[in-house]
């Protein structure tokens, strides 16, 4: 929960246009945009690598100061990362009402999976649904929301309803027994390849020899026998 509020200090931005942009953020910038308030959306520029060491240290409720203007409470409403580095590109904040409840997407976690007695048995526990909307006031959103699957085993199946929402925190969903937040699966066994069934199974004897079928015999003994006829009768002629 969000009790002493961190600042983040950025500068505003007056330069626009995608060429700007695009220089902005090779020189390590982020930019940004400020919604609500009543006003006009409100945008700024920020150091790349210190947004993102602030975002990762603080809740999520902050309060964002733009030089020149009074710091105001806001949560991150949506982060733009380059698709192939991964790096911020821009960060869109809306400012709230402390008095006022809003609604945000939290994290889930996983707690206790290696303590499972269904992964023990080898079963694949899957993460079904790592984030979840919960409506509260600001001040009271939580970082994250942690649930125990410690005591799972194979084909049990969590289910939002199951996790208890923090204090003065609602979750927003049609129902929660439909929502699954994991699952534990029985062993995937894989299928070992079925032999050829085209392959001629090769007879054998007594002796270990292999046996020619009677046909095949019949037919070796006759292409012989022909020969010998020709020859015969070559003979003959001579």
């Amino acid at each position: 929960m969000a009790a002493n509020r961190e600042t983040l200090n950025v500068a505003t931005r007056d330069q626009f246009g995608s060429r700007v942009s695009r220089r902005l953020r090779r020189d390590g910038l982020v930019l940004g945009v400020v919604y609500g308030g009543g006003g006009e959306a409100r945008p700024f520029q920020v150091d790349e690598r210190e947004i993102t060491t602030f975002l990762a240290a603080v809740q999520t409720l902050f309060d964002l100061q733009i030089e020149g203007s009074s710091a105001v409470p806001v949560v991150v409403k949506e982060q733009q990362h380059h698709p192939v580095r991964g790096q911020l590109q821009h960060i869109d904040c809306y400012e709230v009402k402390l008095d006022e409840a809003i609604q945000a997407e939290v994290a889930i976690e996983l707690l206790g999976i290696e303590e499972a007695p269904g992964v023990k048995e080898g079963g694949v526990l899957e993460h079904v649904t790592r984030e979840v909307t919960v409506e509260a006031l600001p001040a009271e959103i939580p970082e994250v929301l942690h649930a125990d699957v410690s005591g799972m085993v194979i084909g049990d199946t969590l289910q939002l309803s199951m996790l208890p929402a923090p204090e003065g925190v609602a979750y927003v969903a049609d129902d929660l027994e439909e929502v699954t937040v994991a699952t534990l699966s029985p062993p995937r066994v894989e299928e070992e390849p079925e032999p050829d069934l085209e392959e001629e199974t090769e007879l054998v004897g007594e002796d270990g020899e292999p046996i020619e079928d009677e046909e095949g015999a019949e037919g070796d003994a006759a292409a012989e026998g022909g020969a010998e006829d020709e020859g015969d009768s070559s003979g003959e002629g001579e």
